[in-house]
């Protein structure tokens, strides 16, 4: 717990067996209280992995896309209590060990979303880099903000923010990140970032 409140970490996974366990090995367990892996329905042994971690494991029968996995953590995170929703992902690209700030972001009341935005320390490619800069301004342009990444998995929720926004109406693709932000921002809640040094390698992606 962080402040009292509970801390869900949800993992959208799919083909992650390669590095599952290495994302759950550096995750702060004095911090998070529970951790859900919803497996979209991968082909290798993510799902027998994330079991024989102890991880509670959700399988979606087929494929429901980025987006139609995230729709699945929310809300068995949600229905599990959770006051503080972390989404990691296990392929080991985001550093697990920021969830403690993260986390405590959210807890402070301050933020209802975090975002936890890549730096290129770690391997960032400079197309990749520059490609996301450029994305990125357009959309601060037609959002009017002020953000540093709308493109980060990465990210930290206060329940109250879930509740109030409309996912299921949301894509099941990977544009449902995107919908989530300019959600939050048309209703006004308060968005914080951090920055996280990422790792590319074949797995991470």
């Amino acid at each position: 717990m962080v402040e009292g409140l509970r801390v869900v970490v949800v993992m959208p996974a799919y083909n992650a067996a390669a590095t599952l366990e290495r994302t759950w090995n550096e995750l702060p367990r004095q911090v998070v209280d529970h951790v859900i892996v919803v497996d979209d329905c991968s082909s290798d042994e993510t799902v027998a992995l994330a079991r024989s971690l102890g991880l509670e494991v959700i399988e979606h029968p087929r494929n429901r896309g980025y987006g139609g996995n995230q729709k699945t953590c929310y809300a068995r995170a949600l229905a599990d209590g959770a006051d503080v929703v972390v989404m990691v992902h296990p392929d080991y690209q985001y550093s697990p060990k920021l969830v403690t700030a993260m986390a405590a972001m959210v807890a402070s009341g301050h933020y209802d979303l975090v975002l936890c935005g890549r730096a290129r320390r770690g391997g960032m490619p400079l197309y990749k880099y520059v490609a996301n800069r450029a994305l990125t301004a357009a959309e601060n342009l037609l959002l009017g903000a002020k953000l540093s990444e709308y493109h980060t998995g990465y990210r930290a929720y206060s329940r109250r923010l879930l509740e109030s926004l409309p996912l299921e109406l949301g894509s099941d693709d990977f544009v449902f990140d995107n919908e989530l932000i300019a959600a939050t921002l048309a209703r006004s809640f308060p968005v914080g970032e951090i920055s996280c040094p990422t790792r590319y390698f074949a797995e991470a992606s």
